[in-house]
């Protein structure tokens, strides 16, 4: 059995710092080290030879952090130019390499890390095995003391003093996560969200229908809707009337139309005047008995159209939240915190449903700087 020299204390005369360890470990905490080997002769080819392949994996975790880094602030996540910039394009683009990227850049990192560690571990630090009888009570001071020895001991036996490309190593992914930990906050802070304001507008806005307001159409994208197309208690799905309005360039457009019975219309009317978001618009917000909402859950964004007309609850199914219909739509169940938007109605000089613009306040799940309420508002 081989038990090693350990690490001189540096006085070239006492025992080694392994050997005060040792003998305290036994006398003080009844610990026993019935064996202690290093994995490789102190410089040694062997040793070298693992020491670099460790300080390789490093300074690759190192490199593929900083491509992480590079990637996030040049690599295009958009398919530019568009009309907004922000227009979904079929094919392959570079753009479509973006999250893909980032993914395997971070992931390279962390592995090449773990490995390091691992190896590190595996290959450099020595071989050990170590008996304790279990004991009451605290520690003595003379055990604390023998503690602290015992972790400059075990600082030292990581060999970061003998071996200098390490050290250097290891600052690779340090530096690099560290970049990458701090590079999506501080682009959030310097990017602003706002220029082109895309969250603020949706297929309702006047602006996409050249100064037109926009009338309420079906999924085919053409057939526009009288009030009279929807029975009391129906409701029917409406996208706005404009090219591509019922496709994934207005993702954010699509209502949820609905006739109320007219109890449960006037109870809105009354609610609505409670509401200063739904209370503004320049006409009452109804036509009739009929309302929309947005179909964009609150939450995470999942069309929210199970609708209840015994209740009038609009459940979304993706986590159930429910929202009152007669309260301008306010979250009544669910992890939902906002209500859905409403949409303001008219009737165009033809008798077809258009909107009086766009929504109040933007459409879908909650963001920075996004207008919003507490349930209980």
């Amino acid at each position: 059995m081989s038990t090693g020299t350990g690490t001189g204390t540096g006085n070239g005369t006492g025992p080694t710092r392994f050997e005060v360890v040792r003998q305290g470990a036994r006398e003080h905490d009844d610990v026993e080290i019935v064996h202690y080997e290093p994995q490789y002769p102190p410089g040694s080819k062997a040793e070298k030879r693992m020491t670099r392949i460790v300080s390789l994996m490093f300074m690759l975790s190192g490199l593929t952090a900083i491509l992480f880094v590079l990637a996030y602030v040049w690599w295009p996540f958009t398919d530019w130019p568009s009309v907004d910039g922000w227009q979904y394009q079929p094919g392959n683009t570079a753009s479509k390499g973006f999250t893909p990227i980032l993914g395997l850049m971070l992931g390279l990192s962390l592995g090449f890390l773990g490995l390091g560690i691992l190896t590190w571990g595996k290959k450099l630090l020595p071989h050990e095995i170590a008996l304790q009888d279990r004991h009451d009570g605290g520690s003595d001071p003379a055990e604390r003391a023998l503690t602290g020895t015992t972790l400059q001991f075990i600082g030292e036996e990581l060999g970061l003093a003998r071996r200098p490309l390490l050290k250097v190593a290891l600052a690779a992914p340090a530096a690099g996560l560290g970049a990458a930990a701090l590079v999506v906050p501080v682009g959030m802070l310097i990017k602003d969200p706002h220029h082109p304001d895309v969250f603020f507008h949706t297929g309702w806005d006047p602006a996409a229908n050249g100064g037109k307001k926009v009338r309420l159409v079906r999924e085919d994208g053409v057939t526009a809707i009288r009030p009279e197309d929807i029975s009391v208690g129906g409701q029917i799905t409406a996208f706005p009337g404009i090219p591509e309005g019922n496709r994934n360039k207005h993702a954010d457009s699509p209502v949820l139309l609905i006739r109320l019975r007219q109890d449960d219309a006037a109870r809105l009317r009354e609610n609505i005047k409670a509401y200063p978001t739904n209370a503004k618009f320049e006409k009452h917000p109804m036509v009739g008995d009929l309302v929309a909402y947005s179909k964009i859950c609150t939450h995470a964004g999942c069309p929210a159209s199970l609708y209840e007309q015994e209740t009038n609850r609009l459940l979304c199914p993706c986590h159930q939240s429910q929202f009152l219909i007669t309260d301008n739509a306010k979250p009544i169940f669910g992890p939902a915190t906002q209500r859905l938007p409403m949409l303001p109605l008219e009737l165009d000089e033809e008798g077809f449903l258009a909107a009086q613009g766009d929504f109040a306040v933007p459409v879908g799940p909650a963001f920075w700087e996004k207008p919003s309420e507490r349930r209980d508002a």
